[in-house]
């Protein structure tokens, strides 16, 4: 791989100037400009400054359709989709509906049997219920012969998804969808978990005007939060002002010892304190192993835990999504073994994008991988596994300078009936092929990709904060960084730093365990590298960040080292 350029990300000082005067700290006043937040106020995350319901277009319009199915004991039917963010949606739609007094049931497709959205397979299936209405979390907007398929049997469907629309909407009773053609939203990045939060809002308050609750207890859906900041963060949305709000509610319920016990004995069985999560937390621990369910087997196990009501069966079912999880890495790395031997036998670097197959591979992994490829390479990567049928099902990861959607649908127009089936959006997308078609793919994708991206776009680039002041990396702000809300879009901040290496010890089997100070007279800082076991030489530049480590009870600051390279002697 080539040297990554290194570039400080530009801090607009009208912006650092009035975050300072407002009593940020002046490194997180510094960090907050440099990602755009312009006033104080955009930093508010109390519940009042999400964006109102009403905004969201047909949400109230689906809130009326549902408070008339539960006053008539009209059968509600959750479609769930088989990744967090369909987990934690289809979760938060039981709990709600069932403490608004609806008649409610859900139902998780297998990946493997039945692929992805509302299918016509689905809803036969589905139909075996006998419900008058089927709510899709996360899916559905480009399930058209889905819903037709519903249609006939007399079953009206309501569609809550977040995915990009494609040229036709499915004629379903009523969609909500904040990318959908006309919907003023300012939020556009809602999860699927966030939509249907929000319809829940629109549904509370269509039955508080109806006088549902005079005799009822009106549920606090506040107190789901945790599980729309789990499905947000794990779902890698943008975090934009209104999805902060969502992730640090559910953050603040968590820590308060108010999650689901679901959440809090996924937290526990991976061995993170819950009065301690953060947004890492929730992205790289909680959500894998809930998504290994849907991965491995079917998501129903996931549902089950986010569900359970006490700690004893919610520990029981995180302990077995814990091991799927487990299994589920043993698998990614023999397909990461298999694909550094298809790139051997390649030259990537010469390639726009990479499009590979193995017939050992996976299905519910290939995301996983083409995620990894993406990381390692700089280019959008699509990986394959076979699926039934002669065909191929295929994850695809992109980088920023690529909507993957977009590019696959270029794709599908030019050359039709080459894609049978395809969704996503501007980061990740899905789609199948034949595999006697992946030759042709290939070429089709890297000759659009080529028209879309330039060599610039392909240049390996780190973004930092800058330098950090020796007396800023203290335990107080390490803690300091660790309360905020990072992720897509909201980078935790990283540091530039050169520095001597005073120790140096493999721990672990395959880590760096350093001690690092800047220059003779300054303190010795503690610094972890992972995922490498040969020593590094005695002056390094570094890109760090700054956390807490907690070990036997004790917590100090700790620099993870997340680049290096040698530094000037």
């Amino acid at each position: 791989m080539s040297t990554p350029r290194i570039v400080t990300r530009s801090v607009p000082q009208p912006a650092f100037d009035v975050l300072r005067m407002s009593g940020v700290h002046p490194v997180l006043a510094r960090v907050y400009a440099a990602r755009g937040v312009n006033t104080p106020q955009q930093l508010d995350t109390s519940f009042s400054g999400l964006a109102a319901a009403d905004r969201l277009k047909n949400c109230v319009a689906m809130a009326r359709l549902l408070a008339d199915a539960i006053a008539a004991g009209q059968r509600l039917l959750i479609v769930a989709d088989y990744d967090a963010d369909g987990a934690t949606a289809c979760a938060l739609g039981m709990m709600a509906l069932q403490s608004l007094g609806a008649q409610v049931e859900y139902l998780v497709p297998n990946r493997f049997e039945y692929g992805y959205g509302l299918t016509p397979e689905i809803v036969a299936l589905a139909a075996a219920r006998r419900p008058d209405f089927l709510i899709t979390v996360d899916n559905g907007i480009a399930s058209i012969e889905g819903v037709e398929a519903a249609h006939k049997l007399g079953i009206r469907v309501l569609i809550t998804d977040h995915h990009l629309p494609g040229a036709q909407l499915p004629a379903a009773a009523c969609i909500v969808n904040p990318n959908q053609p006309d919907c003023n939203f300012p939020s556009k990045n809602l999860a699927g978990v966030g939509v249907m939060f929000y319809v829940l809002l629109a549904l509370r308050a269509e039955l508080r005007t109806r006088g549902w609750f005079e005799g009822r207890d009106e549920p606090n859906l506040a107190d789901l939060l945790d599980l729309v900041a789990l499905g947000t963060v794990a779902d890698v949305v943008r975090l934009d002002d209104n999805n902060r709000i969502l992730v640090s509610q559910g953050l603040k319920r968590i820590r308060a010892g108010r999650a689901r016990p679901g959440i809090a004995a996924l937290l526990r069985v991976a061995g993170r304190d819950p009065a301690r999560a953060s947004a890492y937390d929730l992205g790289f621990v909680v959500a894998p192993r809930l998504n290994a369910a849907g991965r491995l087997t079917d998501m129903s196990v996931g549902i089950e835990c986010l569900l359970a009501r006490d700690s004893g069966r919610a520990a029981e079912l995180a302990a077995q999504l814990d091991s799927l999880n487990r299994e589920r890495r043993d698998i990614e790395a023999g397909m990461q073994e298999t694909a550094r031997a298809l790139m051997e036998r390649s030259e990537p670097l010469d390639a726009y994008s990479l499009s590979l197959y193995d017939e050992t591979w996976h299905q519910g992994v290939v995301g996983i991988l083409a995620a990894r490829l993406r990381e390692r390479y700089n280019r959008p990567v699509i990986a394959f596994a076979p699926g039934s049928n002669g065909e191929a099902k295929g994850s695809g990861r992109s980088i920023p300078g690529l909507h993957l959607r977009d590019a696959l649908d270029l794709v599908s127009k030019r050359h039709p009936g080459l894609i049978l089936r395809f969704g996503g959006h501007a980061a990740a997308a899905g789609l199948t092929v034949r595999s006697a078609d992946m030759a042709a793919f290939e070429t089709a994708f890297e000759q659009t990709v080529r028209e879309l991206l330039t060599p610039a776009d392909l240049e390996r680039v780190i973004e930092t904060d800058g330098g950090l002041d020796p007396d800023d990396v203290s335990l107080p702000f390490a803690e300091l960084l660790a309360e905020q809300v990072w992720g897509q879009g909201f980078a935790p901040p990283s540091f530039l730093g050169e520095f001597e290496v005073v120790e140096q010890k493999i721990v672990g089997g395959r880590h760096l365990k350093l001690r690092l100070r800047r220059i003779a007279a300054e303190p010795v800082f503690n610094a972890i590298l992972f995922g490498r076991e040969a020593p590094l030489p005695s002056r390094v530049s570094t890109v760090y960040r700054v956390q807490v480590n907690e070990f036997n009870g004790m917590r100090s600051v700790q620099l993870v080292l997340d680049h290096w390279q040698p530094g000037n002697a």
